[in-house]
């Protein structure tokens, strides 16, 4: 798996998954219960990651989505 997608917001993260299913691409998202462990503050990215033969797809679909 490779990772497309690094971010602590929330909502960014919603959007990445709605651009991605939208584009039929599978994901997963890393470190996604992590917040359970630090309290809530936000501090890990949680990752966004997709098949290594969906990279280059999953990355044209978030070109637009600013980093972070």
């Amino acid at each position: 798996m490779k990772e497309v997608f690094r971010t602590n917001d929330l909502v960014k993260l919603s959007f990445i998954e709605h651009l991605l299913q939208e584009a039929g691409i599978q994901y997963f998202i890393a470190d996604q219960h992590i917040s359970a462990v630090e309290g809530n503050i936000g501090a890990f990215p949680r990752r966004v990651m997709v098949a290594d033969d969906l990279a280059a797809a999953a990355q044209t679909a978030l070109a637009e989505v600013e980093p972070g």
